[in-house]
């Protein structure tokens, strides 16, 4: 699904007019918010959002898992698979598994091992059977079937919560006044100020904010400086990839834009690499979108570029604390 551009404008007639359906869904959403989860066994990190669409969620992830395996602890990854066809639970294999089995997490297992399963409540005792101390969950905030020990919301800094109507009037998942109590931490991404009202609601139940960036992987832009690429994308939002690009340098000369996590045909891809190689570009795309392409048939994997990208965390003394004593808390409990 692509994103209405009304959702991330001032509230409008458009909006209005959907406000009984979303007053319908938001009624539903926080309801089922309020039921308890199961007791998953482990500390369980749930990195989740307020709005649909990507904020920076997949970084995160990695982020935590690697600061986790770090101080020693064995973190799995649990996540429902979105746009996979396997139900699981099910480990992630990335040399078997593709983006149409399990979605884009074959990315996720380079930070951790990854449980994809429908069922969290499933997935995490599965997690759990084959060693995990520490379960980062992918997604799910508003998913009632886990206990969190701690929740960490992402948000962009750009684009904030859009128009604060529940989908779908606007992005959000829930009536805000039902999902920031809930929030343990949140990590505002990128540059802007759409965030600060949500980031002040937070901060004032006394409840950290981080600041922090996508940071592309130097090598990678070392590698293409002197060229100019088709950059591709199938994701929340492709502007702050290709935001990201022309911040580092890269002549970005033509784009092309896909729904979130778009099936991307044979056909497709090779129109891209025929205007990519008429036009003497290098065709550049995210890794979640690379993923998906593994196993599209007749696709050329060696003639597209991923752009790799991190979590770069401005207080990465506080963030690193922050987890470790979260996680030391849950253990005691």
């Amino acid at each position: 699904m692509r994103e209405p551009d009304f959702w991330w404008r001032p509230p409008s007639w458009f909006s209005s007019l959907l406000a009984p359906a979303a007053a319908i869904y938001g009624v539903v959403a926080r309801a089922r918010m309020l039921r308890p989860g199961a007791d998953a066994g482990v500390p369980v990190i749930c990195v989740g959002n307020f709005n649909l669409g990507g904020v920076g969620k997949t970084p995160t992830v990695i982020a935590l898992a690697e600061i986790l395996r770090e101080a020693n602890e064995t973190p799995f990854v649990l996540s429902r698979g979105y746009g996979g066809r396997l139900s699981g639970p099910l480990r992630v294999d990335p040399a078997i598994h593709t983006a149409q089995d399990v979605g884009d997490e074959p990315l996720l297992s380079r930070a951790a091992p990854v449980i994809v399963s429908r069922d969290r409540v499933r997935g995490a005792q599965m997690a759990r059977e084959v060693g995990a101390s520490v379960i980062v969950m992918d997604d799910g905030f508003q998913n009632p079937s886990l206990r969190k020990d701690f929740s960490l919301i992402v948000i962009d800094g750009r684009r904030g919560v859009g128009n604060a109507c529940v989908f779908p009037a606007g992005p959000l998942r829930a009536p805000l006044a039902s999902q920031v109590p809930r929030a343990d931490a949140l990590i505002v991404v990128g540059e802007g100020t759409q965030a600060d009202g949500v980031a002040a609601m937070v901060a004032s139940r006394g409840r950290p904010v981080l600041r922090a960036a996508i940071a592309a992987d130097r090598k990678t832009v070392s590698e293409l400086a002197g060229t100019s690429v088709l950059a591709f994308a199938g994701i929340g939002d492709p502007e702050r990839y290709f935001t990201t690009l022309r911040k580092n340098g890269i002549d970005v000369a033509a784009t092309r834009v896909f729904s979130d996590h778009h099936p991307f045909t044979p056909r497709e891809i090779a129109d891209l690499l025929s205007e990519a190689k008429r036009r003497s570009l290098v065709p550049l795309t995210t890794e979640k979108d690379f993923m998906r392409l593994r196993g599209v048939a007749g696709v050329d994997l060696a003639a597209i570029r991923p752009f790799p990208v991190r979590l770069a965390v401005q207080d990465e003394e506080s963030w690193r604390a922050l987890i470790l004593t979260r996680i030391a808390a849950a253990k005691t409990n």
